[in-house]
């Protein structure tokens, strides 16, 4: 291997494991939210993030009242943190409400 090429491997190692650092230190730096709480009733889910950065949406699954139908899966909004995502569902069995961050 001559000179030139390892000079130029050396010069690609070297951006790529800089680059790689970059967006390691990047994804480490920012928060998900935190302490999201969720409330829901029959119909209705809504989610509360009041820590951390970036946004957060609810999600509620239902079951079908219809045997063989599957589920019915209901989404609010994305939210940033300190607003409400809220979203109206269907009247049938609840199965599970959570929240999305990113």
């Amino acid at each position: 291997m001559g000179t030139r090429t390892r000079f130029a491997t050396t010069i690609t190692l070297s951006a790529l494991l800089t680059a790689g650092t970059l967006v390691g230190t990047t994804a480490a730096a920012s928060a998900a939210p935190t302490n999201c709480t969720v409330t829901y009733g029959s119909n209705w889910a809504q989610s509360l993030c009041t820590g951390g950065t970036g946004e957060h949406r609810v999600s509620m699954l239902q079951q079908h009242f219809m045997p063989g139908a599957g589920g019915i899966i209901c989404q609010g909004q994305w939210a940033s943190v300190g607003t409400a995502s809220y979203t109206n569902c269907a009247y049938h069995t609840i199965v599970n409400v959570w929240v999305d961050t990113r």
